[in-house]
C-alpha cells in the first residue's frame, strides 16, 4: 500500500507521515528532505539561488539516498548523513528556490517513483505525491491549516531548535511560498481529486494520525511483523 500525504508548508506532514508509517509498519519517505538536501548543497557551493540552471546543475551532481535501516530513514547527501541539518531557516529558504526549478522537480519525481518501486509499502509526503508522483496510490490525503496557524507551528519548531525567528516574517514566507507552489508549472501544489482533505487547524497531531491510520486499516493495511 502506498499512502500519499500532501499539503502546504507547516501542516505537520512530515511528523504525521512518520507516525502513520510507524503505526502501520510501512516505510516513510520525506520528499521535502530531498529538495532541502539540494538546497543545502547549493548553500555549501555558494550558488546563486536565483539561477535555475546553476541549481539544476548542482542537483544533477548530488547523490541523494536514504539509509532505510534507520527509523526514520536518514538522508545521505553524497554519502554524508545530513537529516539533522535540513530544517534550519537558511536551508528552508534555499529549498524554496530549488523546488520551483522544473528540471529539479522532474529529477526528484523520477527518484521518488524509483523509491516507490523498491519500497511498495510506503507513506510518502510532499506537495505533489498524490497528483504527480503516485497518482495510483491506494490512499491519498491533503493536510491543510490556516497560514496563521502554520506560521505559529513553524515558529515554535524553529525556536525549539534554538533559532531566533520572527512570526511575521515566517507568516509572509509561508504565504509567498503557497503562491509560488500553487502557480508553478511543474508539480504545482494542488488537492488530488481523489484525496481526502483534512483541515488540521484545530486538530491535534494525534487526531490527524489516528484518522489516517483508521482509513488505512479500513482499506486493508495491516502492520507488518
Amino acid at each position: 500500500m502506498i499512502i500519499t500525504i500532501d499539503g502546504p508548508a507547516g501542516t505537520g506532514k512530515s511528523t504525521v507521515s512518520r507516525l502513520v508509517a510507524d503505526m502501520l509498519g510501512l516505510d516513510f519517505l520525506d520528499t521535502g528532505a530531498m529538495y532541502r538536501a539540494v538546497g543545502l548543497e547549493a548553500i555549501r557551493r555558494r550558488a546563486n539561488l536565483e539561477d535555475p540552471r546553476e541549481l539544476a546543475y548542482i542537483a544533477r551532481l548530488c547523490r541523494i539516498e536514504f539509509d532505510w535501516a534507520q527509523k526514520p530513514p536518514v538522508l545521505l547527501l553524497n554519502g554524508e548523513p545530513v537529516s539533522h541539518l535540513l530544517r534550519s531557516a537558511e536551508v528552508t529558504q534555499a529549498a524554496s528556490y530549488v523546488a520551483v526549478v522544473p528540471a529539479i522537480r522532474e529529477l526528484m519525481v523520477r527518484q521518488q517513483q524509483r523509491i516507490g518501486r523498491e519500497h511498495p509499502d510506503l507513506v510518502t509526503e510532499g506537495r505533489d505525491q498524490g497528483s504527480v508522483v503516485f497518482p495510483g496510490a491506494e490512499l491519498k490525503f491533503y493536510l491543510d491549516a490556516t497560514p496563521q496557524e502554520r506560521a505559529r507551528r513553524r515558529v515554535r519548531q524553529l525556536r525549539e531548535r534554538g533559532e531566533l525567528v520572527d512570526y511575521h516574517e515566517i507568516l509572509q514566507g509561508i504565504m509567498t511560498r503557497d503562491h509560488r507552489d500553487s502557480t508553478r508549472t511543474v508539480g504545482p501544489l494542488s488537492v488530488p481529486p481523489d484525496a481526502e482533505k483534512v483541515d488540521t487547524t484545530n486538530m491535534t497531531q494525534e487526531q490527524v494520525v489516528n484518522l489516517i491510520v483508521l482509513r488505512a486499516r479500513a482499506k486493508g493495511a495491516a502492520q507488518r511483523p
